[in-house]
């Protein structure tokens, strides 16, 4: 089982490299990938998270279940939705589960990337997938959730961080 990187890890701070080969060692990486978000009691894990600078993600969410390869995230409504959003990269120092935070997100979007095959995918989302797809695709690019709070609320989390 694959350990699940934690904030201070530069990988995740990095931005991950787009999926060029769809062999084995692609589906035995998305399953691992299931495994460690599942072992963790996640809803997301992309693959910076496993220290895999890849751009891919798998999600259980909202009754669906998948992942995305090469995903490229467009918004369909940018409401800002203000709810708790936690990281399995953000543990909490005490507890080692995720340290949550109201976190702004658009309330709809479009994911489009490739299944494990190479096959075009599109998966429009609303709401708790929406935030998931949201969340996952900025790890792909660097981001963690905190960095769209404001400083101090940003600064609340890290500190409770491990």
């Amino acid at each position: 089982m694959r350990d699940i990187r934690v904030v201070g890890d530069p990988v995740l701070r990095t931005s991950a490299d787009p999926v060029t080969e769809f062999d084995r060692d692609l589906r035995r990486l998305i399953d691992e990938m299931f495994d460690a978000m599942y072992a963790a009691q996640g809803v997301g894990l992309a693959g910076p998270q496993i220290g895999v600078s890849k751009r891919i993600f798998v999600y259980d969410c909202s009754k669906r279940k998948g992942h995305v390869i090469n995903p490229v995230l467009t918004v369909d409504d940018d409401a800002a939705v203000m709810e708790e959003e936690g990281c399995l990269s953000i543990p909490g120092k005490d507890s080692g589960t995720p340290v949550y935070a109201s976190t702004p997100r658009a309330a709809g979007v479009t994911v489009r990337g490739l299944d494990r095959l190479g096959r075009p995918i599109q998966i429009k989302a609303r709401g708790m997938l929406a935030r998931c797809f949201q969340h996952e695709t900025d790890h792909l690019d660097g981001m963690l959730y905190v960095d769209r709070l404001a400083k101090d609320a940003a600064r609340r989390v890290l500190l409770q961080a491990r």
